[in-house]
């Protein structure tokens, strides 16, 4: 029994020697180098998504473990490395620096600052692959992310923790819902938790990146946000880790207890960055060419998104993946996938953006799979009855086209349709407080609007708004959590008194 100790001492001894050693000759040979990509023979003790050092300030991960060498993606310049080169394992697992100073700034995945600014003074590292929490780690959602979208936050609301999938054609706002949802976090301030921000963007051009940012610096939203920028002219291999390192700088913030968007701007563009470098490592392609992991790529990261109980800090991330579509068929291959792993999804219609409806949503086919859960009750009452209104008028309008003569309950409800559907209409970079999206809607759901000619509809609704905060400041600030019953009775009067005054 007194030998055993020392036995399990000298078995500790030799194997701090063995990784000692190891450690210090861990170094391989570049074999071949293509488009990002290098193969390495030697190291053979390296681990999955260990950095390497390829020197002159370039740096590696391992991904393909292979018997004889060695398959890594070159986070860099990789047209400096060449065959011959000696490289080094560094045995640390892949990870990005993370904490405060990132706030305001625009960096490359691996946190290198892109605006011209200075260096990120930042020692604090995390992982870019992480386990998401787990179950027991977890609450439900039900705290408002407001978006300032009229149409998305009364029928298709987002919480906080939750995923909500944007995805369209090309050019049809996608972005923009995005960008307008960074731009709200400032008016909602107020009232909720800040908001921290994260917008990546993923191999997109540089030009449409400086544009986003000078629009978030316009409207003071960079005071709160980190852009994470893979260029569409850089290497494959920042596209694929830039959304895991915009996850990894947010899980920063949701580790000391604080709220979190991140958007992935696109995840389409990050599969095909996935592919490119999987086929050139040789992974075998399966369907359209992608590799059998493409679904497990974008499950381990939308996975990441949470609302951890208060036990556990009492953080959230939440998650607005973009998807593009191609001629609006959301069944093809990668779609369908995201589609699958999110709580719903807002679908963006190309004929409706034509149409001049904007933002483009097809009330049919977007869905929150938190539903009311995560809606103020003011919101929740008057938007009741709007998804059901819009859906009963899509449907006659299709019977209208048809026929001239129709009763007078149905052109009833297809002239509450119509005004509705010009309410929802909202432009860009112009969210909307809370307060303001349950009074219009208050004034159209309960039938106020029906008798406002179309074209007069959005001078109604100005003028209305503008009547309302500066002569009914009380009511407004009742109805950014509920419609209370003194709300509700000033509202019967105010509304008929102001629209009496309008149509004079």
């Amino acid at each position: 029994m007194s030998a055993q100790p020392s036995i399990i001492a000298t078995l500790e001894e030799r194997i701090a020697s063995y990784k000692k050693q190891v450690r210090h000759e861990h170094v391989g040979t570049v074999v071949e180098v293509g488009d990002g990509i290098a193969k390495i023979d030697g190291l053979s003790h390296i681990g999955s998504s260990e950095m390497i050092d390829f020197g002159n300030g370039i740096t590696g991960s391992a991904l393909n473990l292979e018997a004889d060498q060695v398959g890594a993606v070159i986070l860099g310049d990789f047209t400096k490395v060449k065959a011959g080169d000696t490289v080094k394992a560094t045995g640390n697992i892949l990870s990005v620096p993370v904490g405060e100073a990132l706030i305001g700034r625009v960096v490359s995945p691996l946190g290198e600052a892109k605006d011209g600014g200075p260096a990120i003074p930042t020692t604090t590292l995390y992982p870019v692959e992480k386990i998401a929490a787990g179950v027991i780690e977890r609450k439900s959602v039900d705290t408002p992310l407001q978006t300032g979208i009229l149409a998305i936050d009364a029928m298709i609301p987002i919480g906080r923790g939750q995923r909500e999938l944007i995805i369209g054609d090309r050019q049809t706002g996608k972005t923009a819902v995005a960008i307008d949802t960074i731009i709200n976090q400032k008016l909602t301030q107020k009232t909720d938790r800040p908001v921290i921000c994260i917008y990546v963007a993923i191999g997109q051009k540089e030009s449409k990146v400086a544009k986003t940012v000078a629009e978030l610096k316009k409207h003071g939203a960079m005071d709160y946000t980190i852009v994470v920028s893979a260029g569409a002219s850089e290497s494959a291999a920042l596209s694929y880790i830039a959304p895991f390192a915009g996850t990894a700088m947010g899980e920063y913030f949701v580790d000391q207890g604080k709220d979190v968007l991140c958007v992935y701007d696109d995840l389409s563009k990050h599969a095909w960055a996935y592919r490119q470098i999987s086929l050139v490592l040789r992974r075998p392609p399966g369907r359209e060419a992608y590799p059998g992991d493409v679904f497990y790529l974008h499950s381990r990261l939308l996975e990441r998104a949470v609302r951890l109980d208060e036990k556990f800090g009492g953080g959230s991330l939440t998650a607005l993946p973009i998807i593009e579509t191609q001629a609006g068929d959301i069944s093809s291959y990668i779609p369908t996938n995201v589609i699958s792993i999110t709580d719903g999804q807002i679908f963006l219609e190309s004929d409706l953006f034509y149409k001049g409806i904007r933002p483009a949503v097809n009330v049919g086919q977007s869905v929150s799979r938190v539903g009311s859960a995560a809606q103020r009750k003011s919101t929740k009452k008057v938007a009741g009855k709007l998804r059901l209104d819009l859906a009963q008028y899509r449907e006659l309008a299709v019977f209208a086209q048809f026929g001239s003569d129709l009763d007078a309950a149905t052109k009833q409800q297809l002239d509450r349709g119509a005004r509705l559907t010009e309410i929802l209409k909202q432009p860009q970079y112009a969210p909307m407080p809370v307060s303001e999206q349950v009074a219009v809607l208050y004034a159209a759901v309960n039938g106020y609007v029906d008798d406002v000619p179309m074209e007069r509809i959005k001078d109604f609704q100005r003028e209305f708004l503008d009547f309302m905060n500066t002569k009914n400041y009380d009511v407004m600030e009742v109805l950014n959590m509920e419609i209370t019953k003194e709300a509700d009775e000033k509202l019967k009067r105010i509304v008929p008194a102001f629209k009496n005054d309008f149509m004079k």
